[in-house]
């Protein structure tokens, strides 16, 4: 096995905002927490996931800058997902910090509380997976412990700004990847923390909405917002910092246009499940892919036949007992 490959280097992005590379236990390898310096001590945007590695890598970071975790005043999370909010909980326990999310993350806490395994085979069955598929997960999920996540302190809607003094920082909601992602806007040193919202290489997958919602439509609204912005530089939360926003924006818009007419062209053609959808539009068989990456997938190609609905290219079928959601052309 090759070795893996060591972790950026700690950073000073502006005088008094460090990035802090926090290691994951799978891909991507790690999570960019941002360090601001204020009078009344540190505050953080995102945390890392909950267990010793991501720990012992964000307590290192920050004594490089001569703090600690006992030290973090504030958690700015911009969304619910355990890589970013998922030492919230314990930094709170050791420092006494506050955490902030948005209400509808907050509620999504309740979700990640239930059985993984259960909801992934709900997932399966409602693309329409073939019985064999769903039976194997059937046959893997067991009744899981049910964890019990802690709830953020302050709950910050779109526009609004979380006390961290001398800083500017403004929510901007842009629900897709999760339902109430949030970026942070500083107009005075005209920095955009984009979370996960936007990455400079790799488009990152919708959230479960089910047969019901629209994450993707709501995906693309978001990036509009972004548009009346002119950051001097983006920090996300993977991959590296970049400057140029309104390219990777229009790169990000035909990477999904060009995902929904391959989806659409695929149900033209004759599927009529996200699963066949996805057999169509994926270049290896689906068969082939299994667990996260396979359910991810079938997130994603049913964010692509929602959005398709509401733009009046398709009428969908909701899943009943036993029966897949099913897609058709409206001509």
């Amino acid at each position: 096995m090759a070795p893996q490959r060591p972790l950026p280097p700690v950073e000073e992005v502006r005088p008094g905002l460090w990035s802090v590379p926090v290691p994951l236990p799978g891909l991507p390898r790690y999570v960019v927490v941002y360090v601001l310096e204020t009078p009344r001590g540190p505050y953080v945007i995102d945390s890392g996931w909950d267990n010793d590695d991501s720990y012992a890598g964000l307590a290192r970071g920050l004594a490089q800058l001569g703090t600690s975790i006992a030290e973090i005043r504030g958690v700015v999370v911009t969304h619910a997902h355990f890589d970013h909010y998922g030492l919230a909980g314990r930094i709170r326990a050791e420092s006494g910090a506050w955490v902030s999310l948005h209400p509808l993350d907050a509620e999504v806490l309740t979700l990640w509380e239930t059985d993984a395994a259960q909801r992934h085979v709900d997932i399966l069955a409602a693309a329409g997976a073939p019985d064999a598929v769903v039976e194997a997960a059937a046959q893997l999920a067991r009744p899981g412990r049910r964890v019990e996540l802690p709830r953020p302190d302050l709950l910050l809607e779109d526009g609004e700004r979380p006390p961290v003094p001398g800083w500017n920082l403004r929510a901007v909601w842009t629900p897709g990847h999760s339902p109430g992602h949030l970026c942070f806007w500083d107009e005075d040193r005209e920095l955009l923390f984009s979370g996960d919202h936007v990455l400079p290489r790799f488009p990152v997958g919708m959230h479960d909405a089910g047969y019901h919602g629209d994450p993707l439509t709501d995906f693309l609204g978001a990036l509009d917002r972004l548009e009346e912005l002119d950051p001097d530089e983006v920090l996300p939360a993977h991959e590296h910092r970049f400057t140029d926003l309104a390219p990777r924006l229009a790169a990000l818009r035909e990477h999904h246009e060009g995902k929904l007419a391959q989806a659409m062209g695929a149900v033209r053609d004759g599927a009529s499940t996200a699963w066949e959808v996805a057999s169509r539009t994926t270049r290896r068989p689906l068969e082939s892919v299994s667990g996260f990456p396979l359910q991810s997938l079938l997130v994603d190609t049913t964010a692509c036949l929602n959005a398709l609905r509401t733009r009046g290219e398709l009428r969908g079928e909701p899943p009943r007992l036993g029966r897949p959601a099913r897609w058709f052309p409206t001509a």
